[in-house]
Order: C-alpha cells, then structure tokens, then sequence
C-alpha cells in the first residue's frame, strides 16, 4: 500500500483536499486499496482551513510516504519554518513530492524546485519567478513533472495532477474510470500533453526568444512589430526577417498564436467573463477573438469553455 500524506498548514483552502479525492476513488475501484491517506500538519491536531473549519492531522515525523503532496492557499503566505524543514527533506523519505497551486511556494522556499521546472496560479507565477529565480517557471501549465517533482496550477489543477499520479501508478484507465466518475477530463486540454505556442516557435537566438518573451508579457498591449523590434535591438525590418527565418511565421501570426493560447487557458481554468479575458490577451474586443478561436480550433470561446467543464468520454 502507497502511503500518501497531503500537507497542510492553517489557511490551507479545502479545495485541496480534492486531490485526495482521486486517490480516495482509485481505493473503491481496486483491490486490494492500493492508498493509505493521510493528512499531515507540523504540531498535529485540528488545523484551521480558509473556509473557518478545522481538520484533524498527523503531526510530522519521521514516517516513510510514497508522495506528500503540499495544499494550497487563496494566497501566497510566508510558510511557516517547521513546515519548509519538513519539505526540504521530504525527497529523501518520498518516492514523489507535489504542491498544488501556491503550494509550490513552499517547495520554492525550501530549495526543492531549483533548477526544475514548475508552475503555480497563473496569478502568482511572475511573483515566483522573480522571488526564485532559479525555478524555471511556466505559468501556461496545467501541471508539470520534473522528474519525482510535481506541481500544479490553480486548485482545480490539482485534481489533473492527482490523476496523472494515479495513473503513472495504476494506468490509464483507472485514471480515466475516476475522472468519468468525478465528472471531469481524464487528460483536461492545455495539461502536460499540449505544447506552448513559445516552444512549438522554437527561436533559435536570444534576441527573437527575448521579444517573444517581451510579447508574452505584454499581451494585453496592440505589441507592434517596432515594439518587438525594440525588444530584440533590432530594425524592425531585420527583425521581421529574422522571425521568419528562426520561427517559420510572421510575427503578428506568432503573436495571434501566443494570444490564442493565453485565452484558451484563461477560458478553461477561470470564470472571467469573455470580454475580460479578450482585454487581457490583447483581442480588444470579444468579436476578434471569437473569429480567432474559429480559425484556430474552430470552435467558439464558450463551447471551449463548456467542454472543460465536460466529462470526457476518451
């Protein structure tokens, strides 16, 4: 039986506990149970949660797990020292360690992701970047698996996350029976499999992938190609040829690309009205984006949105 321990501290939000949710069902549907959850704190003893309950937890010692799996906050706090200790070891007594959310932060603090990659709320991830520069954060990710280290996006990420580990330890279809029976996407579009439109341009020199980095960051803005051509201290006539030379594209075609990608997450993983999430990505107005969305996956933003809230029947 895999031991794992999700790990709380006060202010943790319940949504966390969703994860062990996944676990939780691969128990109903194999046998013998293959998990022995657990909920851990620093003292033990009840924990209050954002919502204002309390749950009741093991107090960490020198237990064996097979994954400890760090809960999330509504915000990023500073973690409390006991609890950053406690991380720090855990790649020696776990086979895996995860963070769901702003969880990562206290992976980030305790020195466990530097040098891998990872990711976090996409509301937080530029804090992480600049905070802990030697994280390789991508904030476009519905998870990320750097080697035995695991982390997720916002809350409801940590369900995916869950169910990948679920699956690389029993396979895919139990995996796909627990996402039928939680009424979700057994493998959610824009997760591990989906390649960011950054990577599938693949510059090969530090002045284009430092406009196109420049652009992701700026999205929201008209970003012409003299504003890209800046960024690269370039013309804007050699930078326009050295785009298409490195990338295959033009840039304002990258661009759309970069603008789509932006807007399918913001559309699968949050609830903001279409029109606040065409200003953020730079489509200016619901219209544009709508006939982007049809060109590119040929559906609207809505049913985009609506099937990632589907079950998935693959």
């Amino acid at each position: 039986m895999q031991r794992i321990g999700l790990v709380v501290s006060p202010g943790c939000s319940p949504i966390s506990f969703a994860a062990l949710s996944v676990f939780e069902l691969a128990n109903v549907f194999i046998e013998p149970k293959p998990y022995d959850l657990r909920i851990l704190s620093e003292q033990g003893g009840p924990v209050g949660m954002s919502l204002g309950m309390s749950v009741t937890t093991e107090a960490f010692d020198d237990t064996a797990y097979d994954t400890l799996i760090v809960g999330g906050g509504l915000t990023v706090e500073i973690p409390p020292p006991g609890l950053v200790d406690f991380m720090r070891e855990a790649p020696d007594r776990a086979r895996r360690v995860a963070a769901i959310c702003v969880g990562a932060f206290v992976l980030a603090e305790a020195g466990v992701l530097d040098g891998r990659r990872a990711t976090t709320h996409w509301a937080y991830a530029r804090d992480m970047q600049k905070q802990y520069p030697q994280v390789k954060v991508e904030e476009d990710r519905i998870f990320i698996c750097d080697d035995a280290v695991w982390t997720s996006a916002g809350m409801s990420a940590g369900i995916d996350l869950a169910l990948a580990l679920v699956e690389a330890d029993l396979g895919a279809d139990v995996a796909r029976n627990i996402a039928r029976k939680m009424v979700m996407y057994h493998r959610r579009a824009g997760g591990q499999s989906q390649f960011s439109a950054l990577l599938e341009l693949s510059p090969k020199s530090d002045r284009i992938q430092k406009a196109l980095a420049f652009a992701r960051d700026n999205l929201q803005k008209p970003l012409t190609v003299n504003d890209l051509a800046d960024a690269a201290s370039l013309s804007p006539r050699q930078f326009s040829r050295a785009f298409h030379a490195e990338t295959g594209q033009s840039p304002a075609k990258a661009i759309e690309h970069l603008r789509l990608e932006a807007a399918r997450l913001m559309m699968e993983q949050s609830r903001h009205p279409i029109d606040t999430v065409a200003e953020q990505t730079g489509f200016a107005d619901r219209d544009r984006m709508r006939r982007a969305f049809l060109r590119a996956y040929g559906q609207p933003p809505q049913v985009i949105r609506r099937n990632a809230r589907s079950p998935m029947d693959a």
